[in-house]
């Protein structure tokens, strides 16, 4: 049987698919048909195809699938891995996901101020790979209202959260009108870091530096403190294969691809970055992102840094559109051997960097300008980890504040949570 035949024939597989019974009942009134005309043979009976071709049940459904539209909103201040984690669980609940950006005005209201403004704010969403739409200045709370846009002018067929409680000031529930609708879903909530945990992580290494200033003061005046600094809140993040396996596109460069590399700490993964990164992926055909250890960054930058740690910063990379793949710790110097083993055609560096200057004497970049593969690419913006740092310095007081009443509300979560199936 050729293709034609059957193609021309999948009505009858159809039929017995999707209606068995009705399929049956003709089967045997065809059979009885067959038989009254080899019996009558006066009589003529129409082709069985050109029958049953008539109804339309039997026709091939070339209607497609319903593509399901998903909706998660929040706040995506300090953007980290939990929420690009998140976003991609959403995704996997649909087709194609849609994400509401909470307004600066709603954050300040609900939770106190943010850290990005929004412009920043939508960058680093609109930056992720799983993200199909975006809606700006979205309410802190589903609103009827709302809710009725999102359903009718977006389409969109579920609303997505996290397992962790989203309170609203009167302690009443954000997704409720959500819930009674039937139209929620539930995802698991990326452990060990926070928008909370990182503002900590930052005050905690300020105080660090301010300690260490104070410690050097009075060692040259003979009166040495006990101990060093810690450097900074430690991070609850466990890393493991199976999170780095679903971050990552899964495929290498083409034969003939254009490769463009570029390294950094991507420390408090922002906006500049974001915009860097697609710069540098528009020079060539694969992006190859070397992330610095957590080492070399303390050396470069002080030991209060960096304020993410490597595998951290790792998954916040992989989860920018504009990535290819990643060099988990790679080393600073970049050398010939290592341009060889990846085939790279392109080095790249931004004009904005958190530190400029090179490591003793060494130029890091010296191989690749030597034979002639290297340029320095202006940065789109000027936004530093150090930066975005020194705006929570300026707000101390508001954000100590706000962080202590979030730690309460996590240690709440942590006392009472259950364990929940998801990725």
């Amino acid at each position: 049987m050729g293709p034609m035949d059957y193609e021309s024939n999948s009505w009858i597989w159809d039929g017995v698919c999707y209606y068995p019974h009705l399929f049956g009942g003709l089967m045997l009134t065809a059979a009885l048909l067959g038989f009254s005309t080899s019996y009558f043979s006066g009589i003529g009976v129409p082709s069985l195809p050109f029958f049953w071709s008539d109804f339309g049940i039997f026709q091939k459904r070339k209607s497609e699938k319903k593509r399901i539209r998903v909706y998660m909103d929040g706040c995506f201040d300090l953007m980290h891995f939990g929420h690009a984690n998140a976003l991609r669980q959403a995704k996997a609940l649909g087709d194609e996901l849609v994400v509401g950006v909470v307004s600066d005005e709603e954050i300040i209201a609900n939770k106190g101020p943010p850290v990005l403004p929004m412009e920043e704010r939508l960058a680093l969403v609109s930056g992720l790979k799983w993200v199909d739409e975006v809606i700006s200045n979205a309410p802190y709370a589903i609103t009827e209202q709302f809710m009725n846009r999102l359903f009718n002018e977006h389409k969109i067929d579920y609303i997505i959260h996290g397992d962790d409680p989203c309170l609203l000031p009167d302690g009443t529930d954000a997704y409720a009108l959500a819930k009674k609708a039937g139209r929620f879903k539930q995802i698991k909530r990326t452990e060990g870091v926070s928008s909370t945990d990182i503002v900590g992580r930052i005050l905690s290494s300020i105080n660090d530096a301010m300690d260490s200033e104070d410690h050097n003061a009075t060692s040259m005046n003979g009166d040495a403190k006990k101990g060093s600094p810690s450097h900074g809140a430690l991070s609850h993040f466990l890393p493991t294969s199976q999170r780095i396996v679903q971050f990552s596109n899964g495929r290498g460069p083409g034969q003939n691809a254009r490769i463009v590399y570029i390294d950094g700490a991507f420390d408090l993964f922002h906006a500049g970055h974001i915009e860097i990164l697609k710069s540098a992926r528009q020079l060539g055909d694969f992006l190859l992102v070397g992330i610095h250890n957590d080492q070399t960054v303390s050396k470069l930058r002080g030991k209060q840094f960096p304020i993410m740690h490597l595998h951290e910063r790792s998954l916040s990379v992989l989860g920018c559109r504009y990535v290819d793949e990643v060099i988990i710790g790679a080393p600073w110097e970049i050398t010939k051997d290592m341009i060889t083993t990846f085939n790279i055609s392109l080095v790249v560096h931004g004009t904005v960097a958190e530190n400029n200057s090179f490591a003793g004497d060494s130029d890091p970049y010296a191989v690749p300008k030597s034979i002639g593969i290297f340029k320095l690419l202006e940065s789109p913006k000027n936004i530093t980890t150090t930066s975005i740092a020194k705006r929570i310095v300026a707000n101390h007081d508001a954000f100590k504040k706000r962080n202590a009443k979030k730690v309460e509300s996590e240690k709440k979560y942590y006392a009472e949570k259950k364990y929940i199936c998801g990725e």
